[in-house]
């Protein structure tokens, strides 16, 4: 073929003549009749693709949920358990005070509800509340109290008579631990929850909960004829398990498409799941009031919330009122509007009626009550620093400890103590402000006496601030609070030390580490010549003590402070140490001081006393052991030179508003001013008081006109217990004769009792025998 022959691709098509392939497609308007089928076809297949696969996917969603952990739980925390028993220092109304903090209610004649009390001259009877203790759930039981006036007499049981040698109370509930989550919630099981409850629930929410799939459209005619007759929303159509499925896996919005997979997974959630299943789970969820950030679920807790009480004790309007709260926590706030919320709340009792769940006689006399909330929505007191305590014991002492895994841990907190301790701080510090200055800060430790169990724990003026917790972490000077170490240091060596031990008051000079003079001043700057070493210790000499540190020894010293429980890493080996030049926080000095006031037996300060997991098991368990850490007899008369403290020394204050008492205690100010300190001991506990600033600038406080002064408070309205220290053997009283320059000498027509420690036990009262030995006069070093 030429050229010429060849088809010229170039040349143009003839005008309205088709191409080939535009002579074999359809004509357009069937084209597009198929394009429209393919895509429905088409988009039917993918919306049934899609939906198949968001069901496998919400399925698998609502497995995992339901079949694993519902909730990250937080731990919920209890006080100490108050231990009754015959002969126990428990006073008539140290029991009502508990009953009352426990919101015990008195009535007239005999208690015949669990959670009730009445009393009569020494003697008090209650029903204890059913509680599940660290060693499993106790019913309720009927008890009756008799005391004498400062201890247990007996305990029997009301009905039986028969006597007990041993009763507990339920524990207070102080509050959440570490949650994951900002919701908080108890978990109670439905079949623990009233009926009455669970009735008023499903009248007023779902009433044919138990007859429909999981989707009620029967519910959803009847809600959208009233909203027709009403002309606005005054019913809706959601089904418990619609509403479970929003709050446990969707949002609030508002939108077809998130009510259509509402609805979607109700209808599983009711196929998979029984009805009981469903309302447990429907009634530890559901929202009832936000407490600041925490979010307040279910309705345990919401009962705490509202009543201060728990949810088995709620009369059945109460009970009424959280059922009503479930349409709008705030727009229902009880606090904000009254009249609302009763209305509301007598709407369900109505509803009740309606359904049958409860009498004609039962509904007039319940909308005749009074709401009877609480007067302020909380879950319980906040106490961050105590806590903050907590929280560190978790981690030190459980083995797999976990947060979210709904533990329950039994604490050593005593609620009189803590809330005591958190009025006297309210109460103290602004006053003490218009001296020492703004921004006080301070930190309490309040610790059992005998077992280092730590009763209660503020960490700042703030009380219920979560912030920086001074108690804890605050390592500061401590000042004169070293001196009662010292001073058991050079007691636990007889032969050379005691009471009436002269010890120089003069003008000393010491070389420091790198070769400075170190001339330490006493705080008045006064010198006395000789003072015995009991007085110097009870007016907080600086030179007289010393004077004696050096004669011990720092290494000895620092060896006593170590068996006291004090690192030694934190006590540097100088002269100045002697005087407090040394930072410990509070915690660590309540320590120190609770190995002297138990008697020498040093205990761990803890708070934790027991952990129980989910199911009822005791995952940990703390039993207080005491260890002898120094001899019995220095410690004795350690503390009976800390009661000279108070009744003639630098804490006379304190026996001037409680003389008989019997207490003991040290100030401490540290240099320049920026520390003060109290460290008191009752018969009860060992309360360690720090108070300066953050910024570590001065304040215009010392040991007495600051701390003392809070400790003060604290003690006169916790009410304290004499501190009677059983004498030891090998301690034995003579009598000493002061002459006109102060100095101590025996006598047999003695002016000065005082106590001396003879480990030989050769020493005998009066003149029979000379102690020169325990009156040993120091030298100038």
């Amino acid at each position: 073929m030429t050229d010429q022959q060849k088809p010229n691709s170039s040349k143009p098509k003839e005008a309205g003549k088709p191409s080939i392939s535009q002579e074999q497609q359809p004509p357009v308007k069937k084209r597009r009749y198929k394009a429209v089928a393919y895509t429905l076809i088409g988009g039917t297949l993918l919306f049934g693709a899609g939906m198949v696969k968001m069901g496998m996917t919400i399925n698998e969603e609502i497995t995992e949920k339901f079949e694993g952990q519902l909730w990250q739980l937080p731990s919920v925390v209890y006080a100490r358990e108050l231990t009754l028993q015959p002969g126990a220092v428990i006073r008539y109304e140290d029991l009502i005070n508990e009953l009352e903090v426990l919101k015990y209610r008195k009535v007239e004649g005999k208690p015949t509800k669990a959670g009730e009390y009445t009393t009569s001259r020494l003697k008090v009877e209650f029903i204890r509340r059913p509680f599940e203790f660290r060693d499993g759930l106790k019913d309720a039981r009927h008890l009756v109290v008799e005391f004498d006036y400062s201890k247990i007499r007996r305990i029997y049981e009301a009905d039986s008579q028969r006597e007990l040698g041993i009763a507990r109370v339920e524990p207070k509930l102080l509050g959440m631990l570490e949650a994951q989550t900002e919701e908080q919630r108890i978990y109670r099981p439905k079949d623990e929850m009233p009926q009455p409850l669970i009735d008023a629930l499903i009248a007023t929410e779902d009433r044919d909960f138990y007859q429909h799939d999981g989707v009620s459209p029967t519910a959803i005619a009847r809600a959208f004829l009233a909203n027709m007759q009403a002309g606005r929303t005054v019913q809706g159509g959601s089904t418990l398990t619609q509403q479970l499925a929003k709050n446990m896996f969707l949002t609030s919005e508002r939108s077809l498409w998130r009510k259509f997979k509402e609805a979607y997974m109700a209808l599983i959630i009711d196929y998979r799941y029984s009805k009981d299943q469903i309302l447990d789970a429907y009634l530890n969820q559901v929202y009832l009031a936000q407490s600041g950030r925490d979010a307040v679920h279910g309705f345990e807790l919401g009962s705490r919330y509202y009543f201060g009480l728990p949810l088995r004790e709620l009369r059945v309007d109460q009970q009424a009122l959280l059922v009503g709260l479930v349409k709008g926590p705030s727009y229902y706030n009880p606090w904000r509007y009254e009249e609302r919320a009763k209305r509301r709340r007598d709407l369900v009792l109505q509803l009740m009626v309606e359904n049958g769940t409860l009498e004609q006689a039962d509904y007039l006399a319940a909308i005749e009550k009074p709401l009877d909330i609480q007067a302020k929505g909380k879950i319980a007191n906040r106490q961050p620093a105590y806590f903050g305590q907590l929280q560190r014991e978790l981690e030190q002492k459980v083995d797999g400890y976990q947060a979210g895994q709904g533990l329950r841990l039994f604490t050593t907190l005593d609620p009189r103590s803590q809330a005591m301790v958190e009025q006297s701080v309210r109460n103290t510090v602004p006053k003490l402000e218009a001296n020492a200055g703004d921004e006080l800060e301070t930190a309490v430790v309040v610790a059992d006496r005998m077992t280092g169990e730590i009763r209660a724990m503020v960490g700042g003026s703030r009380t219920g601030y979560d912030g920086f917790n001074r108690a804890l972490d605050a390592k500061r000077q401590i000042g004169s609070v070293v001196k009662p170490a010292i001073y058991l240091a050079a007691l636990e060596m007889p032969k050379r030390f005691s009471l009436a031990t002269s010890l120089q008051d003069k003008p000393i000079t010491l070389k420091g580490e790198n070769g400075e003079n170190w001339s330490p001043r006493n705080y008045d700057r006064q010198f006395r010549g000789e003072v015995p070493l009991y007085q110097a210790l009870a007016k907080s000499y600086n030179i007289p003590t010393v004077n004696l540190g050096m004669a011990v020894g720092l290494d000895q010293v620092t060896e006593t402070m170590e068996k006291l429980g004090v690192n030694p890493d934190e006590v540097p080996k100088l002269p100045s140490m002697l005087l407090g030049a040394f930072t410990l926080t509070p915690v660590e000095v309540t320590q120190m001081y609770q190995t002297i006031a138990s008697g020498g037996h040093r205990s761990e300060l803890s708070a934790l006393g027991a952990v129980v997991d989910k199911q009822g098991n005791i995952v940990y368990q703390s039993l207080p052991v005491s260890t002898p850490a120094v001899s019995e007899q220095a410690a004795w008369l350690t503390m009976y030179g800390m009661q000279k403290v108070v009744t003639e020394g630098t804490g006379r204050y304190l026996n001037s508003v409680l003389p008989s008492s019997r207490l003991a205690g040290k100030t401490g100010t540290s240099d320049k001013g920026r520390d003060s300190w109290y460290v008191g001991v009752d018969g009860r506990e060992v309360v360690t008081v720090w108070m300066g600033r953050d910024d570590n600038k001065a304040v215009k406080l010392t040991g007495s006109s600051g701390p003392l002064r809070l400790y003060a408070d604290y003690i006169q309205h916790r009410d304290p217990e004499p501190l009677v220290m059983k004498k030891p053997n090998q301690v034995v009283e003579f009598d000493y004769y002061r002459d006109q320059y102060g100095v101590l000498s025996q006598s047999c027509v003695g002016q000065t009792h005082l106590p001396a420690w003879d480990p030989q036990g050769s020493l005998k009262q009066g003149c029979a025998k000379k102690v020169g030995t325990f009156i040993k006069r120091l030298f100038t070093w």
